[in-house]
């Protein structure tokens, strides 16, 4: 999906929720919950176009290596590491050839990359995917102007709704291969969309090059408004998980 047709259907989106909603809802409050996921949302990944699914009891095993940074169930205690539990197979699998390839750079990741096969990487996406990830915190005073870029963006700055591709309460849209954003760091969020800003790409297909165009339109005061408004947010589940 181009950036232009992102922006779009954010428009039509951002318009419908304003219609159907009175009142603003903060971040900070469990929203309102997600149809149930699939067990496995993984997409085709072999140039031979055969289906990948990913076995999450395989991949707990597979996954150990990742602990270390990210948590052994997803929940990262440094938040220079993103949260991996909840996140969609099919986003993990992805992100993981990336670093294998290069397109992504991350020296420590290519590392753990480098030897795994295309079912490892789908195994270690299902079990992650299978964990829930514990809800954060939105800072009261970034508050609104987080609210109001996730969920109606900015046409003034060309901006688009931040929930047409990741959800209205933040978990993603495997299936278009957009990943959960709900519960993360707000310090790792902000690294990536400033690293985005500044023109890093991961990867050369279109859709690596959605974020980029995005961020740029962003200031400084933006970018931190938005990440902690996604460490807010949170489904039913996740806070049920959290106590």
């Amino acid at each position: 999906m181009s950036f232009r047709r992102v922006f779009a259907l954010s428009m039509l989106i951002a318009a419908g929720a304003a219609q159907a909603q009175t009142a603003a809802q903060p971040a900070s409050e469990t929203a309102p919950a997600a149809p149930a996921a699939a067990a496995h949302p993984a997409e085709a990944a072999p140039a031979s176009g055969a289906l990948v699914l990913g076995d999450a009891k395989a991949g707990e095993a597979k996954a150990t290596a990742c602990g270390a940074c990210h948590g052994m169930d997803g929940n990262s205690t440094d938040k220079q590491y993103p949260k991996l539990a909840g996140q969609n197979e099919a986003y993990v699998a992805r992100q993981i050839t990336l670093f294998q390839t290069q397109k992504r750079q991350n020296a420590v990741m290519m590392g753990f990359a480098a030897n795994l096969s295309v079912q490892d990487m789908h195994d270690i996406g299902a079990y992650f995917f299978s964990k829930a990830a514990l809800p954060g915190v939105t800072d009261e005073k970034l508050l609104e102007r987080g609210q109001a870029l996730y969920r109606g963006g900015d046409a003034a700055i060309g901006v688009p709704a931040c929930m047409a591709c990741h959800g209205p309460d933040g978990r993603g849209m495997a299936g278009a291969g957009y990943p959960q954003l709900a519960g993360q760091w707000a310090d790792y969020v902000v690294a990536k969309l400033t690293e985005w800003k500044g023109g890093t790409t991961w990867g050369d297909d279109a859709q690596a090059k959605i974020m980029p165009e995005i961020a740029k339109r962003l200031s400084d005061a933006d970018i931190a408004a938005l990440a902690s408004y996604v460490e807010g947010l949170h489904t039913a589940g996740a806070a049920a998980a959290a106590k």
